[in-house]
């Protein structure tokens, strides 16, 4: 197999070839590698990088087939994880300048499974600043681009991860999630971003460990490769307080769905999300596509309560938590997303804390309701087509302004608090011709049952054109000339782009 053929494989098949002897952990590092080589430039997905270590470990991976050890899920496959993941020994920055020299002693916990299971970290991906917003561009690294337009949104806060996917860079890379940061990019990229269930990936970096609106998660470029990562992630940890027991075997088994008995229920907007006018055409021509592989179709109405103030609440806390040592030194440490979440917490009671735990806890159960009569939830997973990157953030839409900079967030935001896991599938392209993902919402602690449907979906909508996952076009990508590092102020050292 030719070296650009196998950036190009899926991780799961990368996996059984490596096993098999069929393909070299060492050539597939190097593929991997010069695919990085040859497109990052055009749309900045990485941050850190480590190859010479990554070729190394790549050799001892090779070793170890050859010697007949007992493989891990991941061994031997190439691994970028986000810029807000402590990684033992390679540049950690946030996308902060205040972090632009921290070389964590040890990998967090999702970092430690995923090198357990045999990846082999490669690089770091690009975030917004401490993971605020859905515009991965920060001070430290510059703008990530889209890798179908680079001069558009790739998304946040995991859009690095989503670019590197998209491109063929890396065939695995993780995310993390509290307002739609799995979700958004991997719609805006055309690839597959799962939020689980609070607590099935252990994260032991949360300041407010009993909150389950921030979680980690994979990516991939489809389900199964999602899966795949997933499957090495899952299991109690003793840093994780909600903690879910799972055996890693059901990660991994899909089990068939019959597509001709799923009863879907579809809504645009859950009753109270921004969304505009174009995204709303775009969904419904969708579902009138997907209604012909699926029992039930419908429209489903919700009446959730009071969403974006009980947003405004829970994450604001996450930010008091976070970061109260930071703005107290000096608040023009943190950036201005980052800046206006703590300050928003700041003007908040405890009064106003006890009442958003009690919406969320009635939305919850309002929510869960719905699965008494549908197996899944589908919305848009984002509510515009994507905008330029220089643009910091949506302040209207269909000219109607925005309260705030995270506002245009609500289709993913308001599933984050009703604690459901969720998945962005690729489903062809919007009214732009850029990728459009849909957004399935399983039941209460149905991760499996989501990504099996996800799985059958993704089948079906694999031999039609109009529901089909999109890919960017490489040779057009390659010759794009596009500054993306134009916003960066404190660019790091050459040498602290390298493990130390």
């Amino acid at each position: 197999m030719n070296s650009l053929a196998l950036n190009a494989l899926s991780a799961v098949d990368a996996r059984r070839l490596i096993a098999s002897r069929q393909v070299s952990p060492v050539e597939l590092m190097d593929a991997c590698i010069a695919q990085i080589q040859r497109l990052n430039p055009a749309v900045n997905a990485l941050a850190a990088t480590r190859f010479e270590q990554a070729r190394s470990e790549a050799r001892a991976a090779e070793e170890s087939v050859m010697r007949g050890e007992t493989l891990g899920l991941l061994h031997g496959l190439p691994l970028g994880v986000k810029d807000l993941e402590e990684t033992a020994g390679l540049l950690t920055t946030y996308g902060s300048p205040i972090f632009r020299a921290n070389v964590p002693s040890h990998d967090n916990a999702v970092v430690a499974r995923l090198r357990a299971a045999g990846a082999i970290l490669t690089a770091k991906t690009n975030t917004p600043e401490m993971g605020a917003g859905a515009n991965t561009r920060n001070a430290v690294w510059g703008a990530t681009g889209n890798p179908f337009d680079p001069a558009l949104n790739a998304g946040g806060s995991s859009g690095g991860s989503a670019v590197a996917l998209a491109t063929n860079m890396l065939p695995m890379c993780t995310g993390s999630d509290t307002g739609g940061s799995l979700r958004i990019p991997a719609a805006w990229c055309g690839v597959v971003g799962f939020r689980p269930s609070p607590g099935l990936v252990p994260a032991d970096n949360r300041v407010l460990g009993w909150s389950p609106l921030t979680v980690s998660g994979p990516m991939g470029r489809d389900v199964a490769d999602t899966r795949l990562q997933l499957a090495a992630m899952v299991g109690l940890h003793h840093g994780e307080p909600l903690g879910v027991e799972c055996d890693f075997r059901t990660i991994l088994r899909a089990r068939d769905v019959d597509l001709n008995t799923l009863r879907i229920g579809y809504t645009e907007d859950f009753g109270m999300c921004e969304v505009s006018q174009a995204t709303r055409q775009t969904f419904r021509t969708k579902m009138a596509a997907l209604s012909r592989y699926v029992g039930v179709c419908e429209p489903v109405r919700f009446d959730l309560g009071e969403v974006d103030r009980c947003f405004d609440v829970v994450r604001a806390q996450n930010f008091i938590a976070s970061f109260k040592e930071l703005y107290e030194r000096d608040p023009e440490l943190l950036g201005a997303n980052t800046r206006t979440n703590y300050e928003m917490g700041l003007a908040m009671s405890l009064g106003d804390a006890v009442w958003a735990h009690a919406e969320q806890t009635r939305m919850f159960r309002r929510f869960q309701t719905s699965f008494e009569r549908y197996d899944l939830i589908v919305s848009p997973t984002c509510p515009v087509s994507p905008f330029p990157w220089q643009t910091l953030y949506l302040a209207e839409m269909d000219g109607r302004q925005l309260e705030n900079y995270y506002r245009w967030l609500g289709l993913t935001y308001v599933v984050s608090l009703l604690t459901n896991p969720a998945l962005s599938l690729p489903c062809g392209k919007d009214e732009a011709g850029m990728p459009f993902g849909l957004q399935l919402v399983g039941p209460f602690r149905g991760d499996r049952r989501v990504l099996d449907i996800a799985q059958a979906l993704e089948s079906a909508f694999g031999h039609d054109d109009e529901l089909r996952r999109p890919t960017p076009d490489f040779d057009t990508l390659a010759d794009t000339r596009v500054t993306l590092k134009s916003i960066v102020t404190h660019a790091p050292d050459a040498a602290l782009a390298q493990s130390a």
